[in-house]
């Protein structure tokens, strides 16, 4: 795939500290990473080591204490508050552990809500929208509410959403750990799909057969990047 040749994310010596009760946390310490537009890239690690907070560095829902980190050529840490939010909004995919789907919406409503506070017309709300469920296999359920879906149907309709507007990468945090093993593996062949129809993906897994999924995996321990591995035939 040609487009892998172009770089998406660049991390430099990226360091995050949390104060509290003046104790100081480093929960990353000196991170670099790259991941390539195609790439399908695993963050795997124990609990703690930092995994959670890369990613919302990476979907510029957290902020780095210190390091660089450029986003499509562009240096993050130089956007305004209004800039991150609709870099948020257009050009990052985000995947949860527990779905955060809104119960009172539809399905067809659930993937539709972050058009509409893009202010994209209804025309091609609907057709980005009605694109995204089938790639799921979810098109036959628009009008039923999470309540009315299994787990796996509702993480369906969560990748759905992060798909439908057209996302530069996806982040993945934890997206089978709220489902047995044969919910959590159906979304994982979803993801497989996904990244060889050319989607970037970057997933946080403490599951080492679910790493093995990813072109690449990337090791945390303690706040640092302690080993990068290449799957085999990749």
């Amino acid at each position: 795939m040609n487009s892998m040749d172009t770089q998406l994310i660049k991390l430099e010596g990226v360091t995050k500290v949390f104060l509290t009760d003046e104790v100081e946390t480093h929960a990353l310490a000196g991170v670099h990473l790259e991941i390539r537009k195609g790439e399908y890239v695993s963050i795997a690690g124990p609990s703690g080591c930092g995994k959670s907070t890369l990613l919302s560095i990476l979907g510029l829902l957290d902020t780095p204490t210190d390091g660089r980190y450029w986003l499509n050529d562009r240096p993050v840490e130089s956007l305004k508050p209004a800039e991150r939010a609709r870099i948020r909004n257009r050009e990052i995919g985000f995947i949860f552990q527990a779905f955060n789907l809104i119960g009172d919406l539809t399905v067809y409503e659930n993937v539709e809500l972050p058009l509409t506070y893009r202010g994209m017309r209804a025309s091609d709300r609907k057709r980005n929208v009605q694109e995204a469920l089938e790639k799921v296999g979810m098109s036959h359920r628009t009008k039923h509410y999470p309540a009315q879906l299994s787990g796996g149907q509702q993480q369906r309709v969560a990748v759905a959403r992060a798909l439908a507007g057209g996302p530069s990468i996806l982040l993945a945090d934890e997206p089978t750990g709220n489902l047995d093993s044969a919910n959590g593996q159906a979304v994982m062949d979803l993801l497989s799909d996904l990244h060889r129809q050319g989607a970037t993906i970057c997933m946080v897994t403490h599951d080492p057969r679910y790493a093995l999924c990813a072109d690449r995996s990337v090791h945390l321990f303690d706040g640092r990047v302690v080993e990068e591995s290449v799957e085999a035939g990749r």
